[in-house]
């Protein structure tokens, strides 16, 4: 029993940093961070600029104020971002 615990946190501390790059990747081209919990109980990064001025991946609306929205319904997207200047998918 001992065994197969070690063995489970072992596989958690090693797949842990890949997780970790993941999500920073996203980070990474993205000016502002942070994440809300949307309507589905699901995390959402919140709006953002992105630091090329390309849209970033994942991004579903660009909002009046210029940050890309991530949102995954279309209700309340962008409301405190001046509204949906345009949807992306």
């Amino acid at each position: 029993m001992r065994l197969f615990a070690c063995l489970i946190i072992t596989g958690i501390l090693l797949f842990q940093p890949a997780l970790a790059k993941q999500t920073n990747s996203q980070d990474s081209e993205l000016i502002e961070q942070g994440d809300y919990i949307n309507s589905d109980g699901q995390s959402v990064h919140k709006p953002a600029h992105s630091k090329s001025g390309n849209v970033p991946e994942g991004a579903s609306a660009q909002c009046r104020d210029g940050t890309y929205s991530f949102s995954t319904h279309h209700r309340g997207t962008c409301s405190r971002h001046g509204g949906v200047a345009q949807w992306l998918e």
